[in-house]
Formats: structure tokens, sequence, C-alpha cells
């Protein structure tokens, strides 16, 4: 995993006053390391993006047991029951990767029409993983080929997800 450090220099200009707001939120904020050097004026703050023991995130869905499991590294990090495509709108399997996501979305298909779909995160074509509030039959397959969650358990996958991270359905 890399490690990215991103450098950001903050020169002391005419208006002083602005310069030194700018360095109290940064030092008040004890998260960013600062070093300075009085008689230049300029202030270099370094920035950690990405910490370099994270582990890859993937999901996986099992098909035959209707579940999703959030991993992060070796660690299981979320397990849920969900719903996925019926025999005849089956969810497609194989790898892929977190594409898109939209807060809410309307989808539309041969027979549905869903306004508002909650946490959409889409891994394939028009395949997504989305919150269901029109339905509570998780652990069922019973969708058009995404794969449902409960509304809040679809927020926190969503809230954990970027796009890229892995998907990987089974069988």
């Amino acid at each position: 995993m890399q490690s990215w450090i991103l450098n950001i220099w903050i020169r002391r200009s005419g208006n002083l006053l602005t310069g030194a707001i700018v360095m109290m939120v940064v030092l008040l904020s004890g998260l960013l390391p600062t070093t300075a050097d009085p008689t230049s004026g300029i202030y270099r703050t370094a920035v950690v993006e990405q910490n370099s023991i994270t582990q890859p995130r993937k999901i996986e869905i099992d098909l035959s047991d209707q579940r999703l499991f959030a991993w992060e590294g070796k660690k299981l990090v979320y397990s849920f029951r969900i719903s996925t495509g019926k025999r005849s709108t089956p969810t497609p399997v194989g790898q892929f990767k977190i594409n898109s996501k939209y807060r809410t979305n309307r989808m539309r298909g041969p027979g549905y029409d869903i306004p508002n779909v909650p946490y959409a995160m889409y891994f394939h074509q028009g395949y997504a993983i989305h919150g269901a509030y029109w339905h509570n039959r998780f652990g069922t397959p019973v969708s058009h080929g995404c794969v449902n969650l409960p509304v809040k358990l679809a927020r926190k996958l969503y809230n954990w997800t970027t796009p890229g991270t892995l998907v990987i359905v089974r069988r």
C-alpha cells in the first residue's frame, strides 16, 4: 500500500491577519505537523493522505447464502443479509469494482420504476448495491439483479466504500 505526503506552503503576505488565521487553524487542529522558518515567513505543513498500514477493502457477495461480507484486509468489518436477483433476473457473477456512488438515484427497467433509491454503489453496468425501502424480504432473492440492503445498513456500507472498492460476487 502506498503512502503519500502532501506539502502545503503558506507564505506570509501583506495581509498578516489572514496568514495568522490560517496558521491558527492548522496549529489548533492538532492533526498537522508544522514547521516554520520565522525569518522567511514560510510555513510548511505535511499532511499524510493515506496511512501505509491501511488494508485493502473488498466486498464479497454470496448468492447462495444471500449475505454480503465487507473486509478490510483479513478483518471482517460487516456481514449483512441481502436480497439479490431472482432466477429470471440474476445478479452477475464475477469480480468488479465500484465505479460510481449516488446518495439517491432513480432506477428504472422492465417492470419497475423506483425513485429515490438510497445509497447506490454501481459495480457493473446497471447493477448496484443499494438500500431498499420498498421491501423487507432480505435473505431472499427478490431483485431485478441488484444487491438490496436495509437502508440503514446500506448507509454504513456506502460511507465505508470508495470508487474502486473490489466487489466479488459468487454463487
